[in-house]
């Protein structure tokens, strides 16, 4: 149960409760986090509010010259329990689920000596910031299970027709603001804000759900999974303009993501955009040097990776320059001026941009030189670090798949050189380049590389071979010296003949085909060293 404050509010003397509910008479405010509580009770206090708290959040009113009296002094039941109890008490749920327009609620609170209350502030235990801790023990988890603080808010949305409730610091303003301008809070934003704490409380039981039933099982996939997400934006419409689409948040996501991203400037992001900005963003949130990926169809068509941004800008756009047009980009370093002068050349067009910051100068240059000037996104999300385990999910008719996140840190430790020609230690930085890279390429994958930079792509096909003949093509002169990764094994030694003949001087792949050694045996005919990394990265 959440620390109490009580907030009663007394714009007449107090008196018999009669129908009228032209405006609130009492707040019962229940807090654990305290942000922005001693503005929002200043501001209730100067339309007469009497405060009544517990604990925490009467020392923490008092200590900033906020008067507050004892909620026990009121129910005539003392706090116990080390706290457990306190608010679970029928002179407060009375107060909060009396009916004001009903003769035989109102009379039941005049017979009993309670208080209605019209609006009530709770904010929950911080459960999830509790589980999120490392080396929480069981117990510390459920002393931050909230008993009171929930009852408190459902009761409270249940009877919103009456009853305002808020559950988060940012919906204190619009409540005030609604009191002081007209006495009360409007209907629709007492609906707005039941709403809210109906889904509050769900995405808290979530969580605790997941915990517990993590305690118990082997498996990291629990027997049911529950999702809480909040729908963030309508969006024109999803992949094509006849369907119809919206974007929703999870709240207990972390890190960098497009959801929490600030847009510097730009008209909306559609639901193709999103799609293609969380693949940018996925691809060089990994990367250590200073690195730019171009994606076109959710699918990168251009990357480099180097000490500078701006060249490596440079080197990604020249990737597949027809596909760049139109593009999304992702940077994994902040966007400066000369990053941007590299972005707006002309004959360049770009959707949208997203990077963890952009120097002022950057915003300026990308924001009124080029003609797409007003139209592109930029999008800023911060640091980007690691985002640890995390779950992919994808709906099937029925139900749904889940998965480990593909995030396996490339390892040099498991390769393992199989053909008698080995690669050059320039080649090896290619060939870990490439090997990051595959892994977000539509599948049957192929990528090519030289100098750390993507020079070509086969993407989607229902052939490997095609896939490699598709990334020669696109590479042209630049496939000689090129190394390739595979982001599974090759079936036929057909391949392997394609890209010897392109000029191709590496390769890596899974391996585990039962033609292994024909694969092997093509890439000793041609002198060409071929790693096997025992790690296959299929991306549907």
């Amino acid at each position: 149960m959440s620390d109490l404050g009580v907030l009663t509010i007394h714009l007449q003397p107090r008196k018999h409760l009669h129908m009228n509910t032209s405006f609130p008479k009492n707040a019962l405010i229940s807090v654990s986090d305290k942000l922005g509580l001693v503005d929002f009770a200043r501001g209730l206090a100067a339309a007469g509010v009497e405060i009544y708290s517990t604990g925490g959040t009467q020392r923490h009113l008092e200590s900033q010259g906020v008067a507050a009296r004892d909620i026990a002094a009121y129910t005539g039941f003392p706090e116990m329990m080390g706290g457990r109890v306190k608010t679970l008490h029928p002179k407060i749920f009375g107060g909060i689920l009396c009916r004001a327009d009903q003769s035989d609620d109102v009379a039941a609170l005049n017979a009993h000596d309670m208080c209605r209350f019209d609006l009530v502030v709770v904010n929950l235990y911080p459960f999830e910031a509790t589980i999120a801790r490392e080396g929480v023990t069981i117990d510390e988890a459920i002393e931050k299970i909230d008993i009171g603080g929930p009852s408190l808010v459902r009761a409270a949305a249940k009877n919103h027709s009456f009853v305002t409730i808020a559950t988060h610091p940012e919906q204190y303003s619009q409540i005030l603001d609604e009191i002081e301008t007209h006495g009360q809070t409007s209907p629709a934003l007492r609906r707005r804000l039941a709403a809210e704490a109906f889904a509050r409380c769900s995405q808290y039981d979530r969580a605790i759900t997941e915990y517990l039933s993590g305690l118990d099982t082997d498996s990291q996939f629990p027997p049911s999974l529950h999702l809480e997400l909040r729908r963030n934006a309508i969006l024109r419409y999803g992949e094509n303009p006849h369907q119809h689409a919206a974007v929703y948040a999870d709240p207990l996501s972390r890190g960098a993501n497009l959801i929490a991203a600030h847009k510097l400037h730009g008209k909306d992001l559609s639901y193709n955009n999103l799609v293609d900005l969380d693949s940018a963003l996925a691809i060089v949130r990994s990367m250590p040097q200073a690195a730019t990926v171009v994606i076109k169809h959710n699918n990168p068509c251009g990357a480099a990776c180097r000490k500078n941004l701006a060249v490596a800008t440079e080197e990604a756009l020249a990737g597949d320059p027809v596909s760049s047009f139109g593009s999304i980009l992702g940077l994994n370093q902040t966007v400066d001026a000369a990053t941007a002068e590299v972005l707006t050349r002309p004959g360049l067009f770009i959707e949208a941009i997203v990077a963890p910051e952009f120097h002022i100068k950057a915003i300026e240059l990308l924001t009124t030189k080029p003609k797409w000037r007003d139209n592109v996104r930029l999008l800023q999300v911060g640091p980007l670090e690691e985002l640890g385990n995390q779950s992919d999910y994808r709906s099937i008719a029925g139900g749904l798949l889940v998965q480990d996140a593909d995030h396996l840190p490339v390892s040099e430790n498991d390769w393992k050189l199989v053909t008698r020609s080995r690669p050059a230690d320039e080649q090896i930085v290619d060939l870990h380049f490439a090997w990051s890279l595959v892994r977000h390429v539509k599948s049957n994958a192929i990528v090519l590389v030289r100098d750390r930079a993507l020079v070509g792509v086969g993407a989607g096909q229902m052939s490997r071979v095609d896939s490699v003949q598709i990334s020669i093509g696109k590479a042209e002169k630049r496939a000689h010296g090129a190394v390739l990764a595979s982001d599974a094994f090759f079936p036929f030694a057909d391949s392997i003949h394609h890209a010897a003949e392109a000029g191709v001087a590496a390769v890596i792949q899974p391996g585990g085909s039962r033609r292994d050694d024909e694969v092997i045996a093509a890439c000793d005919e041609h002198q060409l060293p071929m790693i096997f990394t025992g790690q296959r990265h299929f991306k549907h």
